[in-house]
């Protein structure tokens, strides 16, 4: 494997956990909308982290999450449940940020933080592996 993928799934897996910590100190301030979107952030960064290493990326977030979903979910790298989560996170940063009048329930934000650090674990466990291996 090229040292720069290497590098570059590593930078934005660190990102990821970057954007973790910015979601926990929302969830602290009770700032839930804000913490949503950055739940959002932390899944799409772990997922790009992995996508690198495939050498494929998307400008668009759907196509980010589909591109997710045929490498690592279809093949059984990761388990379906792995995926729901990422189209998950990004259907309530979508409400969430652009909905008129949304609001975010405090037990749902909770929820999805521990479920979106689950899935920046998994990711990272599955970027080790493969790493590993290459």
């Amino acid at each position: 494997m090229k040292r720069e993928l290497a590098a570059l799934a590593r930078h934005r897996l660190a990102q990821a956990h970057e954007t973790l910590a910015e979601a926990d100190q929302l969830l602290a301030s009770q700032a839930f909308r804000g913490a949503v979107n950055r739940l959002y952030y932390a899944a799409f960064y772990a997922a790009r982290a992995l996508l690198a290493l495939r050498e494929v990326d998307s400008a668009r977030h759907s196509g980010l999450i589909s591109l997710f979903q045929q490498h690592f979910i279809k093949t059984g790298l990761l388990a379906a449940e792995t995926g729901k989560t990422l189209a998950r996170a990004f259907e309530k940063r979508q409400n969430s940020d652009y909905e008129d009048f949304a609001t975010v329930d405090p037990t749902d934000a909770r929820d999805l933080a521990s479920a979106v650090q689950t899935f920046v674990d998994t990711c990272e466990q599955l970027l080790d592996r493969l790493l590993r291996e290459a």
